[in-house]
């Protein structure tokens, strides 16, 4: 998979049944390429997801739009009418994008070792290192600069942007997607205390990505400390994400940029983790939570919904302000506790 250009043109009415919208108006017109709905010229197809910008709609020059129920009144123009305009807008682009396919074969620049096992369909960059014993399947696409340990798996279809590592014991499955940067299998932060000094822990396990896993660039996945570190399948990581040693996430989670995650932390399946956010290690997260960006998690979340820990923003002088107050909630917690004991007290 490479850069994406779009191609030579669908008709709307091939758009409306590859996204399974419901179509209304034209369906001859040709659509050529995506476009917001401000920046939209004819033969775009643009969408609203948002309402924030419905204004859009009467200004827009697209030859088309995918809209909700709701919104499909605001417009005379051909439309896609659909109850998930996002989701749409992404199966549109995936057909007017085709993906740049590979050339199959090993550049000549590549390290591979005469024990590793490479599918005749898959293409190995320039300057890329595969260890001993590692499978790579059909079709899979080793950018320029990635190292493989011994040892490793990764399925059919299987794209590795440049520079990627992947540590020995590292499996990767069908259809996944790593970005540049991300290293796979480093030690996970095990360190045991003695005497006022740190003893390294080995770490002994490895990683298991799922399929149709997507891992941002420059994001980093530790090795397990025992048994493995494990991305189930579909799960979607964003840029610079840290996740640590013996950590589960489950599938169809998504997290955000920048997000922390300490080791032994299980995370349940379908959850959305906003930017920012860490979460202590050695914890459980119900599947279905939702964690807002920036929030600090420190228990076990057995029920899902929303949970949120950032202070709003305020002008900085009412926040040293509110600050203060905070500070000092423990102290007139006790001393409303002592008033109510006497009022009770003198009531008896």
């Amino acid at each position: 998979m490479g850069p994406r250009h779009a191609g030579p043109g669908v008709p709307l009415q091939v758009l409306a049944e590859h996204c399974g919208g419901q179509l209304v108006g034209n369906g001859g017109i040709v659509i050529s390429a995506m476009a917001a709905l401000n920046d939209a010229a004819p033969g775009d197809i643009a969408f609203l997801a948002n309402r924030r910008y419905r204004g859009q709609l009467a200004t827009t020059r697209a030859s088309a739009v995918i809209v909700a129920p709701d919104d499909a009144g605001l417009t005379a123009l051909p439309k896609l009418v659909t109850e998930n305009p996002y989701a749409a807008y992404a199966k549109a682009a995936a057909l007017l994008y085709p993906p740049v396919l590979a050339v199959p074969g090993i550049n000549a620049s590549a390290s591979v070792s005469a024990t590793a096992q490479v599918a005749a369909s898959a293409t190995i960059g320039a300057f890329v290192v595969v260890g001993e014993r590692t499978r790579i399947g059909e079709r899979a696409w080793i950018h320029a600069g990635c190292v493989i340990g011994d040892d490793c798996e990764l399925g059919d279809d299987v794209v590795l942007y440049p520079r990627v590592v992947v540590y020995a014991d590292t499996r990767i499955g069908t259809r996944s997607i790593v970005h540049a940067g991300v290293v796979l299998g480093a030690d996970g932060f095990g360190m045991a205390e003695e005497h006022g000094r740190w003893l390294k822990v080995p770490q002994v396990g490895g990683v298991v990505i799922g399929t149709d896993v997507e891992i941002g660039a420059n994001t980093t996945i530790d090795r397990g400390a025992l048994g493995n570190t494990v991305l189930e399948d579909n799960v979607k990581l964003d840029n610079q994400i840290q996740i640590g040693h013996n950590c589960r996430i489950g599938a169809h989670t998504a997290i955000a940029g920048q997000a922390g995650v300490a080791g032994s932390t299980r995370i349940g399946r379908n959850c959305k983790i906003g930017g920012a956010a860490m979460i202590i290690g050695h914890i459980e997260i119900a599947d279905g939570t939702v964690i807002s960006g920036g929030t600090s998690v420190f228990d076990t979340i057995r029920e899902p919904g929303v949970y949120t820990s950032v202070f709003p923003t305020l002008p900085h002088r009412e926040w040293k302000h509110v600050a203060s107050v905070v500070r000092r909630l423990r102290r007139l917690a006790e001393r409303v506790l002592t008033l109510e004991r006497t009022i009770k007290h003198l009531g008896e």
